[in-house]
């Protein structure tokens, strides 16, 4: 509430020294480093901002909410331009903390590339839309339309009168360093920034400036030390931002190290530490639940009629000598261990991979990222399916298991183990998918020491029954009862891929959660058709054309539950009051009155909002609102009744001084762009 009553205090301040007229505005000038361009080529363009006397503007990351300048150009067919190229800004104290600044005149450049094909002879305009904030102890926001002309000639020629002025802007900018190796690491707390060699470097690092809004400046309780021939920079994180809002935390930094001479810190992945060994008492239960999935694993529909079959096998070849039965017994572990010690070190292997360059998989991290949440989810939703009995898989276990009775000899029985763990694991896997998700996160010597513990619950049975084989006779028969217990499992796995779901709709919201619900329903009707109609009995034409439909409505499902892409329109919540201020200042207003039990507003969102109606919607400088009626919300109802509706969705455009214009119920994207050309002029200072 405190930092909010300031940002309000500035806020009034800004609109005071606004409306009272007492502050110069910043001079903004856009200048060529050339007299002429050429075809084909890239020549360099400055901005040039000179703001009042004690006033500042903000580097891309301002270390606040205050904005930093952007550049909207307007561009003749075929010229591209670059990023904005930022100077090292001055680390400041602000009102929330450290903030990142421009004094004086700050220069910025941007690389544009001329085409190929542009005609010789002709000079060309360049128009931009510049937008910045300035700040003293209130901030106010300024823009300026910008036109520079060049003439197109053959060979382009250099202004030699702007040299000095593009000679600075570059000595200004942070240098780049080849010879440095740049690391960075966190295990969700602290980041650790090491650079080396230290003696790359010329003199010492007095600062980090991130780019990056989830990181503080080094200056703002981090550190910065040598670590033997390396620079050691501690750095702390940003949770909450001024408004108590959590901050989204990314996966890489980049920044600039000031000191004698300022350094680029180009982007580099942020990684987390090995996974440090589990203390005993936090392994041991990991331990305890591994061999439970081993020995649960025998009681699957494909594996239990095997465990009788093979010990009378061991006691045939063994001539009923007890000691040859435990021999071979204990043989077929081992065929069990090495097979599991394959997949374990298949699993290591892939772990390690994904973690190259130093980028290790955490306890826990692995659920940070929502195409892992995806993957799991689908895989425990698909595993379910298959243990309620949807489809099957693993059909021919049994006449697997009875063929490893023919084996003879020590070899025969290793192999039978291996062959059992084989077989168990198609038809088991859910068991897996559970391992797999406890021990992703442990070091190699824990990693495999839980794996050996669920091959050594598989195999006990056939242990204690090799080396007690009169128990054989009190083994419960195969009956229904197995399947009846598979189908009871299922639901532990239904409620993880719900969990599971939960954690993907936190990471891409609920407006988004539509297409994963559909997704996993697709799946569902993928799984039926293939365990309906691909049966061995079925003719070939049906099983193929039930493949077909299979892979259709898995695929399918993928693509509607895969995460979607952040889109670029930004909607502010809708009220009245904030309506009526951008209607009074002539901005235009579109508005969607929706709600997530809405399923035409979700579809309006899916195909309606491309990037293309996106573009067009900055362009005109449209504002869009929603007006949320998840929940009961009367001021959007009586705005309805106004508008002559009483049923959502219902999207409007408002532009000052028009009546409104409601768009139809199902929208299209080349609805909404004929609505904005036809309403809404290109404005200089649109967004």
């Amino acid at each position: 509430m405190h930092r909010f009553i300031i940002a309000l205090a500035a806020l009034f301040s800004s609109l005071l020294a606004v409306a009272e007229g007492d502050v110069t505005a910043s001079v903004a000038q856009l200048q060529s480093e050339q007299k002429s361009i050429a075809p084909g080529k890239s020549f360099t363009v400055a901005l040039q901002l000179s703001h009042p006397e004690g006033w500042h503007s903000y580097y891309k990351n301002s270390g606040g909410v205050e904005l930093p300048p952007a550049i909207a150009w307007d561009l003749p067919d075929g010229f591209t331009a670059g990023p904005i190229q930022w100077p090292v800004p001055e680390v400041k104290d602000g009102y929330f903390g450290k903030s990142f600044a421009y004094e004086g005149s700050p220069v910025f450049l941007t690389t544009i590339t001329a085409p190929a094909s542009l005609e010789i002879g002709k000079p060309l305009t360049l128009s931009a839309n510049a937008t910045w904030q300035i700040c003293k102890e209130s901030c106010i926001g300024e823009k300026k339309t910008l036109a520079l002309t060049v003439p197109v000639t053959a060979v382009a020629e250099i202004d030699p009168a702007l040299a000095p002025l593009f000679a600075s802007a570059r000595n200004h900018q942070a240098k780049k360093n080849s010879l440095l190796e740049i690391t960075a690491r966190s295990d969700g707390g602290d980041i650790n920034l090491r650079i080396r060699p230290a003696s790359a470097l010329t003199g010492t690092p007095t600062d980090f400036v991130p780019d990056q809004p989830f990181i503080q400046a080094a200056s703002a309780g981090g550190s910065i030390g040598r670590d033997g021939d390396a620079w050691l920079i501690q750095l702390k994180r940003i949770a909450k931002d001024t408004f108590d809002n959590p901050v989204p935390q990314g996966k890489s930094l980049s920044g600039i190290l000031t000191g004698t001479t300022a350094v680029e810190i180009s982007e580099t992945r942020i990684s987390s530490p090995p996974a440090a060994p589990l203390p005993f008492s936090k392994f041991l239960p990991i331990l305890e639940g591994m061999l439970l999935g081993g020995l649960i694993l025998n009681l699957m529909p494909c594996v239990f009629p095997v465990i009788g079959l093979k010990i009378m096998g061991f006691a045939q070849q063994a001539g009923e000598d007890r000691k040859k039965i435990a021999l071979h017994g204990i043989t077929f572990a081992l065929g069990v261990l090495a097979s599991f010690g394959v997949l374990s070190g298949i699993l290591f292997a892939a772990r390690s991979a994904a973690g190259a360059g130093g980028d290790s998989i955490g306890w826990g991290y692995q659920l940070q990222n929502p195409w892992v949440v995806l993957t799991l989810m689908l895989l425990m939703f698909v595993l379910a399916l298959n243990m309620f009995g949807l489809f099957e898989l693993g059909t021919s276990a049994t006449s697997v298991g009875g063929s490893l009775q023919s084996k003879q000899g020590l070899g025969g029985s290793f192999f039978s183990g291996v062959l059992a763990t084989v077989v168990a694991t198609p038809c088991s896997a859910p068991f897996l998918g559970v391992a797999i998700g406890a021990a992703i996160g442990l070091p190699m010597l824990q990693f495999f020491s839980a794996f050996a513990a669920m091959a050594i619950g598989l195999s006990l049975p056939y242990l204690i029954l090799s080396i007690f084989p009169r128990l054989i006779a009190f083994l419960p028969r195969p009956g229904a009862w197995m399947e009846s217990f598979k189908q009871a499992m299922s639901f532990f796995l239904f409620a993880t891929a719900g969990y599971l779901l939960w954690v993907y709709a936190g990471q891409i919201g609920l407006d988004n959660l539509l297409g994963p619900i559909f997704g996993l329903s697709s799946l569902a009707v993928a799984a039926w058709i293939y365990g309906r109609w691909n049966l061995p009995h079925r003719p070939t034409s049906t099983r193929r054309i039930a493949m077909a439909l299979t892979l259709l409505f898995a695929i399918g499902g993928f693509l509607l539950a895969k995460p979607p892409e952040k889109s670029a329109l930004v909607w502010e919540p809708w009220t009245q009051e904030r309506t009526d201020a951008l209607l009074a200042k002539g901005t235009p207003v579109y508005i969607d009155f929706t709600a997530q039990w809405c399923a035409t507003c979700q579809v309006n969102k899916k195909r309606a909002y491309t990037h293309e109606v996106i573009a067009l919607m900055h362009r005109k400088g449209v504002v869009a609102l929603k007006g949320d009626k998840t929940n009961p919300n009367p001021a959007i109802e009586q705005k309805l009744r106004e508008l002559g509706r009483s049923a959502i969705p219902v999207n409007v455009l408002l532009v000052p001084g028009k009546p409104p214009i409601i768009a139809p119920e199902l929208l299209t994207a080349d609805f909404l762009k004929k609505l904005f050309t036809a309403e809404l002029p290109d404005t200089p200072e649109a967004k």
